[in-house]
């Protein structure tokens, strides 16, 4: 049986069938409706439909989507797509599809696509970090997402960031109604406000990138500060989980120079004097969400 995987985002659904040794059978995208759950749904569905009209089988379905079910209630909660949050996703999809199918966080099907066939596949503990627009994370260990008892296992982004600076305290403002979170500072926006604040300059990463890589001074300070920032935020996971690699996803896992420079600072972090954890770019870029959404179903 093939396995079809379901990307649910705000802007665009996402759509894959796999075969059992993970070859690409398949992909197509579609816009997300918008503030409207019913349509959502009926969406998803049609792109079910014409997947398995194309690969002319019927597959297994997995789905990824920001936030994560209740163990509590059943719905959904924490999503970006705030018309789904409340909802019945997991049992109104399965009474329109009339069959079983499995849904969890988009950063654990991350984590999970990258641990099954990735840039994570030898790892036994892989800790999958999505940092863009927010800043999230999943954790498969032997290829099983840990979802956790209060389904928040890897919520990394909604602490503290460790060991902050007097000048770091008490934090910017996060959604959560916290200061100071991890996602604060280590998120897109986070990084761009870090160097507004410090150099009256208001640019996206691309750009501050770029300017790190022309020599400019001030991006390169902006983005030292970063690199500090991510190796204690991370060296407090792996103080925690220990895992055998760290995989970093999102937008600001294409600022190439991260992958080197925080292992170098993280090690004054972490209580051990050998660190062994690597720090690796995913291999399926920006189709792992979706692809792991369909490893749900990995038997």
């Amino acid at each position: 049986m093939i396995r079809i995987g379901i990307d649910l985002g705000g802007t665009k659904i996402e759509g894959i069938a796999l075969s059992d040794a993970g070859d690409e059978l398949f992909r197509q995208r579609v816009a997300t409706p918008q503030g409207n759950y019913r349509a959502t749904l009926q969406t998803i569905v049609d792109l079910i439909s014409l997947i398995e009209r194309e690969v002319g089988e019927q597959g297994s379905i997995g789905i990824g989507t920001p936030g994560a079910l209740s163990p509590a209630s059943g719905l959904l909660r924490n999503s970006n797509s705030v018309c789904m949050n409340g909802k019945p996703v997991l049992s109104d999809l399965q009474a329109l599809l009339h069959r079983e199918i499995r849904i969890a966080n988009d950063a654990n099907c991350f984590a999970l696509s990258e641990a099954t066939d990735g840039a994570a596949k030898e790892a036994s503990v892989v800790f999958g970090v999505i940092v863009g627009t927010g800043t999230g994370a999943g954790i498969v260990i032997d290829k099983k997402v840990l979802l956790g008892t209060n389904a928040i296992a890897g919520e990394w982004g909604h602490n503290p960031l460790p060991w902050p600076r007097k000048n770091e305290l008490p934090g910017p403002e996060c959604y959560c109604g916290k200061r100071g979170c991890i996602e604060t500072w280590l998120s897109g926006p986070g990084l761009v406000r870090d160097h507004e604040i410090n150099n009256n300059e208001l640019i996206d990463t691309v750009v501050l990138d770029k300017k790190t890589l022309s020599g400019d001074e001030a991006a390169i300070a902006t983005i030292q500060r970063y690199e500090d920032r991510m190796a204690r935020g991370l060296a407090h996971v792996i103080n925690i989980l220990d895992p055998d690699v760290i995989v970093l996803g999102g937008g600001m896992g294409n600022i190439k120079r991260l992958y080197n420079n925080v292992p170098e600072i993280w090690g004054e972090y972490i209580f051990s004097d050998v660190v062994n954890t690597r720090l690796l770019a995913p291999l399926h870029g920006d189709s792992s969400g979706v692809r792991g959404a369909a490893w749900l179903w990995n038997r």
